[in-house]
């Protein structure tokens, strides 16, 4: 069962101030309670709302099933203001709060990264979205992904432009956060592995607003094809257009960003023919079709990752709850990782020691504006 529409409409349209509590709203010690850091202000503010909006369709789901452990759900949030700094301070004010069992954390490997120190003092699970892989290998038993990681992506836009696409020269724009840095460097191993190489490689500042001189770098650099990690969805849009404009028409094969719900409405034409690689499309599976109609249903708006990882983690969560019999965060954190074979909206969820609980990716291509579904490509390695 889904939130009704014009609750979600009204959840999605509203300020969503911190803290905000969502789900039951029982007296104190009647429900357990979640807590979740979100762009509520700053540049990714409708990414957050996306994010939203995926718990919610899950808290209800799981509430109307009967609750967990004899209780009601409650999901307490803070604005982390798109920023490192914000995202630190969102978390220790959710950390303050001893009633709170675990968390949702950012989508952006940065703002893990600033966080990271906390989470392991709080010593609580969290569940994130970030895909650098170098933070299920911090040594913080407490961080969680459920989203494949920057080894897998980079694996699977070299195999596919290489394999299905037939290039071998490739540009590579990224930013030069965590999150690009990371991509970057799985893409160029990932890519020197099967006999491609790297014939540009062009990092740029988050928020940048002109990439002319990136342009013009690749289309006289002999590349024939691109792959990229783009961080927000405003620089996707703008480096589309002008990519566009200036004539360069290569082969584009980008990261999840690259199909984002902003980023399609922002670049819109510019992004026509590319290629992405995606956690979350709708036809993957049946469980994703489910999440879409629900989603979809709930807010009149196509789902994407921001929505679909937050929607597996509750459901992940709650699920373990259940088969460990208790919130004690130690017995939490090992029935997460005990998780075999649960099939979310992302994939079916195998957690590994460090922490990751997806393994590939799908290949997805942008159809004047609607995104279809191309294969699936999976590492056991």
């Amino acid at each position: 069962m889904t939130i009704s529409r014009r609750a979600l409409n009204w959840g999605l349209a509203t300020s969503l101030a911190a803290p905000s509590i969502w789900g039951a709203g029982r007296a104190a010690g009647e429900t357990i309670k979640i807590g979740m850091v979100l762009p509520v202000t700053g540049p990714a503010a409708d990414n957050g709302k996306y994010s939203l909006a995926g718990a919610k369709i899950a808290l209800d789901r799981v509430n109307t099933a009967g609750g967990v452990l004899g209780k009601q759900i409650e999901l307490v949030t803070e604005d982390d203001q798109t920023t490192n700094p914000g995202a630190v301070l969102a978390f220790s004010k959710l950390a303050a709060q001893p009633d709170i069992v675990a968390f949702l954390g950012s989508i952006r490997s940065t703002q893990n990264h600033a966080m990271a120190g906390d989470i392991l003092k709080a010593g609580k699970p969290v569940c994130f979205g970030g895909t650098d892989p170098k933070l299920t290998k911090l040594g913080n038993p407490w961080l969680i992904r459920f989203r494949p990681n920057d080894t897998y992506s980079g694996r699977v836009i070299a195999t596919y432009g290489v394999e299905t696409l037939a290039k071998k020269n490739w540009a590579i724009v990224h930013s030069t956060d965590a999150f690009g840095t990371s991509g970057f460097n799985a893409l160029s191993t990932s890519l020197e592995k099967i006999g491609a190489k790297v014939a540009i490689d062009q990092g740029y500042p988050n928020q940048s607003q002109d990439f002319t001189p990136v342009v013009l770098a690749i289309k006289s650099s002999g590349a024939d094809v691109i792959g990229s990690y783009f961080t927000f969805d405003n620089d996707l849009a703008i480096f589309a257009r002008q990519l566009r404009q200036l004539g360069v028409t290569l082969p584009w094969v980008g990261s999840p960003s690259i199909i984002a719900v902003s980023a399609l409405k922002l670049a819109g034409s510019a992004l026509y023919g590319s290629y992405g690689v995606a956690d979350f499309t709708i036809d993957a599976n049946p469980e994703s079709k489910a999440f879409a109609e629900s989603y979809t249903a709930a807010s009149k708006l196509r789902p994407d990752n921001y929505s679909s990882w937050t929607y597996d983690a509750i459901g992940v969560l709650c699920d373990a709850m259940k088969r460990a019999g208790t919130t004690e965060p130690n017995k939490l954190r090992a029935a997460i990782l005990a998780t075999r074979g649960y099939k979310g909206a992302e994939g079916e969820y195998n957690f590994d020691e460090f922490g990751d609980g997806l393994h590939g990716y799908n290949i997805v291509r942008n159809e004047k504006g609607s995104i279809v579904f191309d294969k699936h490509i999976e590492f056991t390695d």
